[in-house]
């Protein structure tokens, strides 16, 4: 008897794809080979569109749907009906962004060579798919509600006084050794303990806090420095 090779399982996939099943139960490790070519029994199935054989090679001999060949392609580059692109995609778990060595996809190579219409159209669908689940995300950003017309966006702080400075959750006596008004003290420190402190409507409020503390602030001619009191 002839000694078995995967040149021979090859040319058994397009007719008599039970008879290659046969045959690997008996000699698995020629599962994984392939032809000179890098074309494997994987490829062979999904070009000739034999199903059961396809499967049987992922999920039973465990081969990697991912194969490539020479020209780095995966099977999906060579399944010419629906139902195999299919079954690679959404059942066998192909990966349809990988290039192969001309940086084509699968779809850019079925589009390119005009060939598989409904293939063509099937991996468009995919490809769409795929781009809106794994759109970018904004960071840095609050959702805001588009349906209602609502902006919820933060915005950077407003700027505050000249020659004022904030240090949140503590309020220091004056340069000059004058204590800070204690009311004072309470509602900024109330204020700064909020949630909302970072918000623009609690850096709206710190601003109205702190333009009513310096209201009436003496201002050095020479230095432009606060002789009564500064909140640090």
């Amino acid at each position: 008897m002839a000694a078995i090779t995967i040149d021979k399982l090859l040319n058994l996939v397009p007719d008599s794809p039970d008879k290659v099943l046969a045959l690997l139960s008996t000699q698995p490790e020629l599962v994984p080979k392939s032809d000179a070519h890098g074309y494997s029994l994987l490829h062979a199935a999904a070009s000739y569109a034999q199903l059961p054989l396809l499967c049987s090679l992922v999920q039973e001999y465990k081969v990697d749907v991912n194969m490539l060949d020479e020209d780095g392609e995966t099977p999906l580059f060579v399944a010419e009906t629906v139902e195999i692109a299919t079954c690679l995609v959404e059942e066998l778990g192909v990966d349809i962004s990988i290039q192969n060595d001309e940086s084509q996809t699968a779809h850019g190579k079925l589009e390119m060579e005009g060939e598989s219409e409904e293939v063509l159209e099937y991996l468009q669908e995919q490809k769409s798919s795929s781009a809106k689940s794994n759109g970018p995300e904004l960071s840095g950003s609050q959702p805001s509600d588009t349906a209602n017309g609502d902006s919820e966006e933060i915005h950077a702080p407003l700027p505050l006084p000249p020659n004022v400075k904030i240090d949140i959750g503590s309020v220091s006596a004056a340069e000059e050794g004058e204590a800070p008004d204690p009311e004072f003290r309470r509602r900024i420190e109330e204020l700064a303990a909020r949630d909302d402190f970072q918000s623009e409507e609690g850096q709206r409020e710190l601003r109205n806090l702190v333009a009513e503390a310096i209201g009436g602030l003496k201002v050095n001619a020479g230095d432009g420095r606060s002789s009564r009191r500064r909140v640090e």
